[in-house]
């Protein structure tokens, strides 16, 4: 019951993982845009950082229940 319940939050923190950096990536692309408001790409970039810890978080996360479910 342990690796089901490992396998399934590794497959949740895995998709949290890509949804993060969705959002970095995103954020990037607004920070780059010199069509953007000054504030804005400031935002997006701050925002970025944020999210590349989440997505760090989230993958070593996701590694942790991999192996748990492996043993």
């Amino acid at each position: 019951m342990e690796t089901i319940k490992n396998a399934a939050n590794y497959v949740s923190e895995t998709v949290q993982g890509s949804g993060a950096t969705a959002s970095k990536e995103a954020n990037k692309n607004v920070a780059k845009d010199s069509n953007a408001d000054i504030s804005t790409r400031f935002q997006a970039a701050g925002d970025a950082i944020s999210d590349k810890a989440d997505e760090q978080q989230h993958n070593r996360k996701a590694d942790v229940h991999n192996q748990a479910a492996k043993h």
